[in-house]
């Protein structure tokens, strides 16, 4: 039986082979059985500013903030996700608690 991180993989195998719709509906298939799963958000956070899906950039990166709160990537990730949607104050924001966890 194939586990997330085997699903992960193909899905960056797909993406690596262009294919960078495919990878997202992959791991979108890999969070809808495993909603925890911190890395695949975050994946999914920078394929979707890739294809211009912000709003669902915006909502991956949230959840990895949710599941990984003290990480200052994941709010520097945020904050990129939100400048990409137009979303600017909000960016400011989560940069601002980046930083701030950077010490």
């Amino acid at each position: 039986m194939e586990t997330r991180d085997d699903r992960y993989a193909a899905a960056e195998r797909q993406k690596d082979s262009g294919d960078l719709a495919g990878a997202v509906s992959m791991l979108e298939a890999v969070i809808a059985t495993d909603p925890d799963f911190a890395l695949a958000h975050s994946a999914l956070a920078a394929w979707c500013t890739r294809l211009e899906r912000h709003q669902d950039a915006v909502r991956h990166a949230r959840r990895v903030v949710e599941l990984e709160p003290k990480d200052p990537f994941s709010y520097t990730a945020l904050s990129v996700a939100c400048m990409r949607a137009g979303m600017i104050p909000e960016a400011e924001d989560a940069l601002a608690r980046s930083r701030m966890l950077q010490g």
